[in-house]
Order: C-alpha cells, then structure tokens, then sequence
C-alpha cells in the first residue's frame, strides 16, 4: 500500500492493495460508479471492461433520488431504502468489504463511499485513482457481467454528518463552511449550471481539485491536514462542505476523512441553495 492506504482506518485503497484483496478468501464487493456530470449514462463504458466482479451502479438513478422541482436540488438524497435495495442487488452485506470506483475523477466513487457510510456501512473505501490507477498498476479489465448473490445491508442513516441549509449557514457562523466548487463559481465570475452565481454567505472556497496530484489521486494525509488546517478546518471545529450538488462535495469531505477531520455534508449543496430566492448570496473572493 502507498502513504495514504497503509492504515486499516484509510478510506482509501491502492491499486496494488485491492488487486491483493481480490486474490485472498474474502475479496470485497465492487462497485462501478462511472458518471459524467452532463454526459451519456456509463454503463456501455462498464459493459466494454470493469474490474472483475464489479457491479454497476448508476449515480443519477440509484445515487440520488429523483429531482422532481428543484427544491431539494440536482442530486437529492436516494430514498434510503430504494438505496439498501441497490446495494442488496449488487451483493453488498454488513459485514462484507466493499470498495468503490469510477472513472478516475472520483466525485462518483465518494458518493457511492459517502452514502454507505451515511448509511452505516463502515467498511468502504474508494480505490484512490480509479479505473486508471488499477489499469497503470497492470491490472486487467472484464466484460463478463457478474449475478452476485443478493446482500443483507440494510440502510441505516446517520453513520456521517448531514446539514440542511439552515444548517449549513449556521455552520459558516459557528464553524467551518467549506465550498468544494471551482474558485470561479464560488466568486460568482461564471454559474454554468445553477440560476445564481455565488456562495453561501461566510463559506470558505476550498477546491475539491486541490485535494489530489495530477493522476487523481489523493494528496498524502499530511499534506491534506496542513491545506485543511489553513482554512481553519481541524479536528475539534465543526466542519461542513458543500459543492454544486452534493456530488464532489462528498469528495471534499472524503479528502478531510483522510486528513482525519470529521465533517457534515449539505447534500443539496448549491443546487438547493440558488434555488430558494429567500437565501441570502455572497460574490467575490471574500466569505462575506
């Protein structure tokens, strides 16, 4: 394992340690959760070559729930027990490892990894790097589309920290607000998605790009603790995160489990947020 997976307590997972793990007695459960935000659903990218025994799980369909008007956001929360219903389908147990990946980008990935923590599961982690860090590393692809047997998991929320926006803006009084966007949306210079640029007043920005290197993979854990620790988010200060829509903010509060910072998710995030014109909006580089 590299600096990041050495622990048994990471989130994470090389692709040299999985290729391991999938060899041994109790090789866990994968789960393919390739997504392109806008783009074409994944599933004919899984069909053509996953990792073997992987199982695809759709985020829009199966990672959210539906959007219907707004008001909760672009990536609602799945209802928790249509979400236990997928993870039971894709062979996953409470008792029973499981590792996530997409694409290599990793917001989908800590999703999938967010929602089971949020949901109880406490052995899951994201396989840093994805789908091109398990093909660098050698390892094969399959086309062969598994029938696990079905899981037990059953859905148990609160397992990880969740704001609404009330929440959330009291966070960015009380403690630390993160907004996991790029600088450029959280200034409110360009919103090609939301109806309202800006951020939530008293939000830090806080980039999910800047927690990983150039391959996608995740900075060291030191690294992480002394970025976070610069904008005030230590263990100890009440920490929250938000991005567009609940996706990649996941991701940002992956990276702070890595660095050992306990933080909440606003899981309607930005979406809600620009949705509601009661809300109140900053621009510009500073919190207020």
């Amino acid at each position: 394992m590299d600096a990041n997976t050495s622990s048994q307590a990471s989130p994470l997972v090389s692709a040299t340690a999985l290729a391991e793990r999938l060899a041994g007695a109790r090789p866990p459960v994968l789960l393919d959760v390739r997504w392109q935000l806008g783009g074409p659903g994944q599933r004919p990218a899984y069909e053509s070559g996953h990792l073997p025994g992987a199982v695809f799980v759709d985020l829009d369909a199966e990672l959210a729930g539906p959007v219907g008007d707004g008001a909760g956001g672009r990536h609602p929360l799945p209802d928790t027990e249509a979400f236990g219903a997928v993870m039971r389908r894709a062979g996953v147990c409470a008792d029973t490892d499981v590792v996530v990946y997409d694409g290599g980008q990793g917001w989908a990935a800590a999703r999938a990894w967010w929602l089971l923590r949020w949901t109880g599961h406490t052995r899951v982690r994201v396989l840093d790097g994805g789908l091109a860090a398990w093909t660098a590393a050698g390892g094969l692809l399959d086309q062969e589309i598994p029938a696990p047997k079905e899981g037990d998991f059953k859905p148990t929320p609160g397992g990880l920290g969740l704001l609404d926006a009330d929440a959330a803006a009291a966070l960015a009084d009380a403690g630390v607000l993160l907004d996991a966007r790029a600088g450029e949306r959280y200034r409110g210079e360009v919103e090609p998605i939301d109806p309202v640029g800006g951020h939530i007043p008293g939000a830090l920005s806080a980039p999910t790009t800047e927690n990983v290197d150039a391959d996608g993979r995740f900075l060291p854990a030191e690294r992480l603790r002394a970025r976070f620790a610069a904008l005030g988010a230590a263990d100890g200060t009440p920490v929250g995160v938000y991005c567009g829509s609940g996706v990649s903010g996941a991701h940002e509060v992956l990276a702070l489990e890595v660095a050992g910072v306990p933080a909440a998710l606003y899981a309607g995030s930005w979406s809600q947020w620009s949705h509601d014109p009661a809300r109140p909006v900053a621009t510009g580089p500073d919190p207020r």
